[in-house]
C-alpha cells in the first residue's frame, strides 16, 4: 500500500486505485517514511472507512492526538457493542467514544473525577449499554492499569446510546435521558409503587418514553385526530392512568412549553 499522506508514525492514510481513501494504522508502520513511498500490508492493524465526512474530518484529526493503544482500545469496545447490540452504530462515536476514554484515563492520572448524576437512571434506561461500560472499565483497567469510577460505565453508556439514535439526537441525549427520568418519576409517585426493572412492561414503557422524550426535544408533534376516540376510551377506562398523565401534561407544558403530551401518551 502507497502511503498517500502521513498522519503520525502509526498512522496513515493511503489512496486506493478508485480514489478512496483509507485509513491505516499500526505501531510504528510510518516510521522514517514519507508520502508516496510503499507499506506492507502486513504490519497494518487496522483499516478505516467512513461515509460520513465529518466523522471522518474530525476521525483524522484526532488520531493525530490520541495515542495508538487508546485508539486500538476504543475500536475494540464499539465492535463490542455492535456485536452485543445487533446493530451498526452511528460512526461519530469513533471520535466521541475513544475521546471520552483518553481524556478520562488522563483526568483519572490527575486526581480528577467526574460525578455522573444520571448513573441510577443510565443503569435503567439502557440496561445493555451499561453492562458494555462495566466490560469497557475492565478492558481499561486490564490494558492501563487505571480503576476508573463505576461513574464513567455511565458516561461510555450514553455514548453507545448516543450512536444508535440519529446524529441530531446524539446531542439531545442528556436531556432525553433527563425527560425520561422526570416522568418515569411522576408516574412512580403517582401510583406509589416501584418498577420492576426486569419486566418487560417496564422495558416497552422506557421504549416508548425514550421515543416520546425524543420527539419532544426535537419539537415533533403528531396531528392525527383519528386518536380521539381511543384517548376518550382511555380516559373511561383508565381514569387513574390519565390522571397521572394530565400531570405529566401539565409538568411538560411548565417546564418544557409543549402542550400535546396527553395525545403522545395514549
Amino acid at each position: 500500500m502507497k502511503i498517500y499522506k502521513v498522519l503520525n508514525n502509526n498512522v496513515a492514510i493511503i489512496k486506493e486505485a478508485d480514489g478512496a481513501e483509507r485509513i491505516v494504522m499500526g505501531k510504528g508502520i510510518c516510521y522514517g517514511k514519507k508520502n508516496g513511498e510503499e507499506i506492507p500490508a502486513s504490519v497494518i492493524d487496522k483499516i478505516f472507512t467512513m461515509s460520513n465526512k465529518e466523522a471522518d474530518t474530525k476521525f483524522r484529526q484526532l488520531i493525530q492526538d490520541v495515542p495508538l493503544e487508546h485508539i486500538e482500545l476504543g475500536e475494540r469496545i464499539i465492535s463490542q457493542s455492535e456485536l452485543r447490540l445487533g446493530k451498526k452504530l452511528n460512526e461519530m462515536i469513533y471520535i466521541s467514544l475513544i475521546d471520552h476514554i483518553y481524556t478520562s484515563v488522563i483526568r483519572f492520572l490527575d486526581g480528577v473525577t467526574v460525578k455522573n448524576v444520571l448513573l441510577w437512571d443510565i443503569r435503567r434506561f439502557y440496561r445493555k449499554e451499561y453492562e458494555i461500560g462495566l466490560w469497557a472499565l475492565r478492558q481499561i483497567e486490564e490494558q492501563f492499569q487505571v480503576k476508573l469510577p463505576e461513574d464513567e460505565a455511565g458516561f461510555i453508556a450514553l455514548h453507545i446510546a448516543n450512536a444508535e439514535m440519529d446524529e441530531e439526537t446524539m446531542h439531545n441525549m442528556y436531556e432525553i435521558t433527563k425527560i425520561m427520568q422526570e416522568v418515569e418519576n411522576i408516574v412512580k409517585y403517582h401510583f406509589r409503587t416501584a418498577f420492576d426493572t426486569e419486566d418487560v412492561y417496564y422495558y416497552r414503557f422506557i421504549t416508548h418514553l425514550k421515543f416520546f422524550a425524543k420527539r419532544l426535544v426535537e419539537n415533533i408533534t403528531y396531528q392525527d385526530g383519528s386518536s380521539d376516540g381511543l384517548l376518550d376510551i382511555i380516559k373511561e377506562k383508565y381514569p387513574d392512568a390519565f390522571r397521572c398523565v394530565e400531570k405529566i401534561t401539565k409538568f411538560i407544558e411548565k417546564k418544557y412549553s409543549h402542550i400535546y403530551v396527553i395525545r403522545a401518551f395514549s
